[in-house]
C-alpha cells in the first residue's frame, strides 16, 4: 500500500507514460493509449537481408513505436526496454524456437557516448522475459554512422561486425528498429560465420 506521502505526490504530480508524456497508471510504463497502440501495430515479417533467415518487427516505425525508440535512445528512459521487449516478443511465431539472445552491437564510441545502448537494454529484456540466455557475442568496429545515412550508402558499406567466440546454434538477434538491413545482415553473416544456423532477427520497430 502507498504511503499517504506517496498518494500525495502521485495527485500532484501524477506519474507520466514514458513514451507520450501522458498521465499514466502508477505501476505502468506507458499509458492506457500507448499500451492499445503498441498492441494494435501492425506486425511486419520479411525474408530479411542476406545473412538472415527471417525479420520481424512488433510495428512499422511510426507512432508509438517511433516514441519508444526515441525515448530509449534519446531520452535515455531505459524502462521502455522492457514493453519493447513484451510487444516484440508477441510478434514472435510460436513456431521459433531461438537458444539465444544476441544483441546487435553498437559502435564502440556511441556505448562510450550514452553509458548504455539501446538494443542490448531491449535484449537484456527479451532474454529474462523469454527465458533464453543472453549471448553478447557480436564486436563492431569503428566506422561511419549509420543514422542519417541515405539507404545505398548503408547499403553499400555496411559495419564491421564479428563475433568473439562461437555463436550460439539459432540466435534471436535484436535491435530497436531495422531501416535498410545492412546491419542486420552484417550481424547475421558475422553468427554464420561463427556456426550460426537458422537466424531470426526481432525488432520492435520496421522503417518502411
Amino acid at each position: 500500500m502507498a504511503s499517504p506521502l506517496a498518494e500525495l505526490v502521485s495527485l500532484l504530480a501524477p506519474p507520466l507514460c514514458a513514451a507520450c508524456g501522458s498521465p499514466r497508471g502508477g505501476e505502468d510504463v506507458l499509458c492506457e493509449r500507448c499500451e492499445s497502440e503498441l498492441a494494435s501495430a501492425r506486425r511486419v515479417i520479411d525474408p530479411g537481408p542476406p545473412g538472415i533467415d527471417r525479420a520481424i518487427s512488433a510495428a512499422p516505425f511510426d507512432g508509438v513505436a517511433r516514441l519508444i525508440v526515441h525515448g530509449l535512445k534519446y531520452g535515455r528512459r531505459l524502462a521502455l526496454a522492457e514493453p519493447a521487449a513484451e510487444a516484440m516478443l508477441s510478434a514472435l511465431p510460436r513456431i521459433e524456437s531461438p537458444d539465444a539472445v544476441v544483441p546487435v552491437p553498437p559502435g564502440p564510441w556511441r556505448w562510450l557516448w550514452r553509458g548504455f545502448d539501446p538494443a542490448e537494454e531491449i535484449a537484456i529484456a527479451v532474454a529474462e522475459i523469454a527465458g533464453l540466455p543472453f549471448s553478447p557475442c557480436l564486436r563492431r568496429s569503428r566506422g561511419v554512422r549509420q543514422v542519417g545515412r541515405r539507404r545505398w550508402q548503408r547499403l553499400a558499406d555496411p559495419p564491421r561486425v564479428w563475433s568473439a567466440g562461437a555463436a550460439p546454434r539459432s540466435p534471436l538477434l535484436i535491435d530497436d528498429v531495422w531501416t535498410t538491413g545492412a546491419t542486420l545482415g552484417a550481424c547475421g553473416q558475422a553468427l554464420r560465420t561463427a556456426g550460426a544456423r537458422g537466424i531470426l532477427a526481432l525488432t520492435l520497430a520496421r522503417a518502411l
